[in-house]
């Protein structure tokens, strides 16, 4: 039976919550973002809701690298949009700053995070790869699905696919609060 998402703007952080916070949502807390975006303030807040209600937040390897790879091709279209592919832009002098920018950024969030193991060997990986084939489903998410499954944790995200994933979510996201 899939559970219903909260939403956030009234979630009740508390110390006891075990957060894992998606890739989308440091993006809104911490990262460039659009202006005039309203997830931004939604997200903000809940944020600083959840530091101070001292609740654990939990990465892992996969959110970094997912929060790299954005940061990489967000600046990539500001410092060096005419280099060909993200290859020619990370061998290119433009680069060197933008890396030690990021690994700033990166550090920043880590800072507040608990770092979890992401248990690749104990995946059922022939499954994930199975419901991954039928097309549906984003590789990444059906992870994150998978940790907090395993872990207990309750996922902070604003990424529709999370719909009747059979997780904890805490969201803004209309789609998963309907």
């Amino acid at each position: 039976m899939a559970r219903s998402a909260e939403d956030i703007a009234c979630y009740p952080f508390n110390p006891s919550d075990e957060l894992l916070l998606d890739t989308n949502i440091w993006l809104l807390v911490d990262g460039p973002q659009k202006p005039g975006d309203p997830r931004v303030d939604v997200y903000s807040q809940a944020f600083s809701r959840i530091l101070t209600a001292k609740s654990r937040i939990y990465i892992d390897v996969l959110i970094v690298s997912e929060l790299i790879n954005v940061w990489i091709k967000q600046h990539r279209k500001l410092v060096a949009p005419r280099t060909k592919n993200l290859k020619e832009f990370r061998e290119s002098a433009d680069f060197k700053p933008v890396a030690h920018n990021i690994a700033t950024d990166v550090k920043r969030v880590l800072r507040h995070c608990i770092r979890v193991a992401d248990g690749f060997e104990l995946l059922a990986i022939e499954s994930l790869i199975d419901e991954y084939a039928l097309g549906d489903f984003d590789f990444n998410d059906q992870v994150l699905t998978a940790l907090c499954k395993r872990t207990g944790l309750k996922l902070v995200t604003d990424d529709g696919d999370f719909k009747g994933r059979e997780i904890p979510v805490i969201t803004a996201n209309r789609r998963l609060l309907d």
